[in-house]
């Protein structure tokens, strides 16, 4: 599956990966708002996967708890959540009809108040119309919007069935002819003087609140890295961490702790290994990281045959323990060479 970043709109079928909860939230209509730090590159259907992360039973009971407060300003007491929340599964899709900041969205009066709170990011994406899969799809998910392979696509939109939302909410269009006149800047821009509409924050509704931002920091604090802070520093916008990254971070720490421990071996320590013959040879080593499994052990292990190519060259710039290691190279091959003689 390829990756898609660009912004230019060259999307086929447009899919985001999230976390749960909140991808199922979605899905099912209870959360209306998808936050992000980057504003929506796409209007129309926008598929929904949910990330490979198991969420904790307290993040979900939190963002459970949030929706039931915001819902219960608009007199909405009985709210249906998913009794599963499934992982790296494509799991329907919603239309995003459009993209506001957060203020702008905070200060809409033609929107339930319940919507306006949601409003907890530096952009938010409007999302209407969700549909889920009958049948959640297994695959693998992306950082960022990207496209889905065309053979997933056809056989998932095949099998939506509609959602019926506690709330359902239509977003007007400050231009009818223009369906993309939600965007950044469009509502402040027909009307300047907005002021956030006051909303009786009861202790209830900050407590809920103040824990589904607590939700979300636990996926904001992982990366570092600008890229995918920009992807995961938003308080409700739960979206996936990617997969690819964290994997690829993760055997960046392990190669270079490995290497540093290496590097770190003094010549002396090479020669009391090499005296009692338990440090693996260089041929070893790089076959054992470059072959695929199942390849030839007679292949892999030292000998007569051996290919010398394989073995560093000596060099008149090297530290104490390449030459150590070198003349761990020389003795092994007299030793060889002894036995073949």
């Amino acid at each position: 599956m390829r990756r898609n970043h660009s912004n230019s709109g060259n999307y086929r079928n447009p899919c985001l990966t999230m976390h749960q909860p909140w991808a199922s939230l979605l899905v099912y209509g209870i959360k209306r708002i998808e936050g992000r730090s980057w504003p929506a590159p796409i209007t129309g259907r926008l598929w929904i996967h949910a990330a490979s992360k198991v969420p904790d039973e307290s993040t979900v009971k939190a963002m459970e708890y949030f929706y039931k407060e915001i819902y219960a300003l608009n007199g909405i007491t009985d709210i249906q959540f998913p009794q599963h929340y499934p992982v790296s599964r494509l799991l329907g899709c919603v239309e995003v009809v459009g993209c506001l900041t957060r203020d702008e969205l905070a200060c809409w009066e033609m929107v339930p108040e319940g919507v306006r709170l949601e409003a907890q990011t530096d952009f938010c994406w409007l999302c209407e119309r969700p549909q889920k899969l009958l049948i959640p799809f297994e695959m693998r998910g992306y950082q960022g919007v990207y496209n889905l392979e065309r053979k997933i696509y056809e056989a998932a939109v095949r099998g939506l069935s509609p959602v019926n939302s506690p709330l359902p909410v239509k977003f007007p269009l400050p231009d009818p002819q223009d369906p993309f006149s939600l965007k950044p800047c469009s509502i402040s821009t027909l009307t300047p003087n907005l002021k956030a509409t006051e909303v009786d924050k009861s202790s209830s509704i900050s407590l809920a609140i103040a824990g589904a931002r607590a939700a979300a920091t636990q996926f904001s604090k992982k990366n570092q890295n600008p890229s995918s802070n920009a992807q995961n520093n938003a308080p409700t916008n739960m979206n996936a961490n990617n997969e690819d990254t964290e994997i690829a971070r993760s055997y960046h720490l392990r190669s270079r702790s490995r290497s540093m421990e290496k590097n770190s071996i003094s010549s002396t320590e090479l020669n009391e290994k090499l005296d009692d013959g338990t440090l693996p040879s260089y041929h070893e080593e790089k076959s054992s990281r470059n072959k695929p499994e199942g390849s030839s052990k007679q292949s892999q292990s030292p000998g007569a045959g051996a290919d010398f190519r394989h073995y560093p060259h000596p060099s008149s710039k090297v530290s104490i323990s390449e030459n150590g290691y070198i003349m761990y190279v020389l003795s092994f091959l007299v030793r060889e060479f002894s036995l073949v003689l």
